[in-house]
């Protein structure tokens, strides 16, 4: 039997993930489905179980390592006798079992790399963060343990020609998976952008905004349905889906996580409340399955409530368009041929020209403004 297991294929094309925290350790007997260890995989945490019974021998790799797929990450001891002790009982300190048998007692695991080194958690934590060794530093706290300022001068120094103070940090979890995603969008992506802006003055003080662009996104997509769409460039073709399924982008101060919202038309206004703090709560806690930030048909971006009004956004293939809402203000506009202070909502829409035409930008524009327009 192979004692040693691999990082498994994690689906949809994943070639790596990046370890966020080993849940056993040298020495320790395990059983099949325990989880050995949480790994980060663009923007989901995914817990990998043990795929059989025995003692550990090794761990391969730390907090922040990115693996690949098919690399090793534990070792597992052979033979026979590997679990000896385990099945028969738990062993108290005197090395007796539950049953009074003596049995001998397991030397002490070893160490995990970098535990020679003295550091708090909170330090060991932005070591990873910061891809820096704490085994090659000289530690300036008591007893010789690694400060946060140590880790920061060594993250600074890293980089030839950075200003004092400066902290060089590794491209890690989602920050890694947005600079990719991202970089891939900037190089196959042609966008063109057109907005608007819409009079809210009249919706409710409790009117839920995120709901009301998410059914203002349905109306467009109905209207336009050009973009509610996936492109294949390499075959020149779309896949224009039925069903709405919006990326929201959701803000963690690490980077941005975008769950999807499924089958957003068919959801009534409390269904709808509800399945977003869901979503909202699964992401603030990291514990959102990884199917379900994958799989939208079209974007949506509210960061008018951090700020700003129009902006160019980032349509991220296959998707070919997002809407984004900035932040509204009271201004003086003409009502009915008199000027008049109104709340005006304004709206950015990008969309990647190689597949939506300008007039069904557009169109899909006005049906959004016309349903936002309505009071409630």
């Amino acid at each position: 039997m192979d004692t040693v297991f691999r990082l498994p294929d994690l689906g949809e094309g994943l070639h790596e993930a990046e370890i966020v925290a080993w849940q056993v350790g040298v020495g320790d007997h395990v059983v099949a489905d325990q989880p050995l260890l949480s790994v980060e995989t663009d923007k989901a945490v995914v817990e990998i179980p043990s795929p059989r019974s025995g003692r550990i021998a090794a761990l391969h790799g730390a907090p922040g390592d990115v693996i690949a797929v098919g690399a090793p990450l534990v070792e597992f001891e052979a033979g026979r006798g590997a679990d000896k002790g385990a099945i028969v009982g738990e062993v108290a300190a005197d090395g007796a079992t539950a049953g009074g048998e003596q049995v001998a007692k397991a030397p002490a695991p070893p160490r995990p790399r970098g535990a020679a080194v003295k550091a708090a958690p909170a330090v060991r934590r932005r070591a990873a963060e910061l891809g820096v060794d704490l085994a090659a530093l000289a530690g300036s706290g008591p007893g010789g343990a690694v400060t946060i300022p140590d880790l920061e001068a060594a993250a600074g120094a890293g980089r030839a020609g950075a200003p004092a103070g400066s902290v060089v940090e590794k491209l890690r979890g989602v920050r890694r998976a947005m600079h990719r995603n991202m970089t891939r969008a900037g190089r196959e992506i042609v966008r063109a952008t057109v907005t608007d802006e819409v009079d809210i003055h009249d919706w409710p003080a409790d009117e839920d905004a995120t709901a009301r662009l998410v059914r203002a996104v349905v109306a467009g997509c109905r209207a336009s349905p050009a973009l509610n769409a996936w492109l294949d460039a390499a075959s020149e073709t779309r896949t224009l889906h039925r069903r709405v399924d919006i990326g929201i982008a959701i803000d963690v101060g690490e980077g941005l996580y975008t769950p999807v919202l499924r089958d957003a038309g068919a959801l009534g206004a409390e269904a709808l409340r509800s399945t977003l703090e869901s979503l909202k709560r699964e992401v603030a806690s990291r514990s959102i399955p990884r199917g379900e930030l994958a799989g939208q048909t079209i974007g949506l971006s509210n960061f008018g409530t951090h700020g700003g009004r129009f902006a160019e956004l980032v349509v991220v293939p296959p998707q070919v368009a997002i809407l984004g809402a900035g932040r509204a203000i009271e201004r003086v506009v003409p009502v009915e041929g008199k000027p008049a202070v109104r709340r005006m909502l304004p709206l950015s829409l990008s969309f990647d020209h190689r597949a939506v035409t300008g007039v069904e930008a557009t169109r899909f524009l006005n049906a959004v403004v016309d349903d936002l327009r309505k009071p409630r």
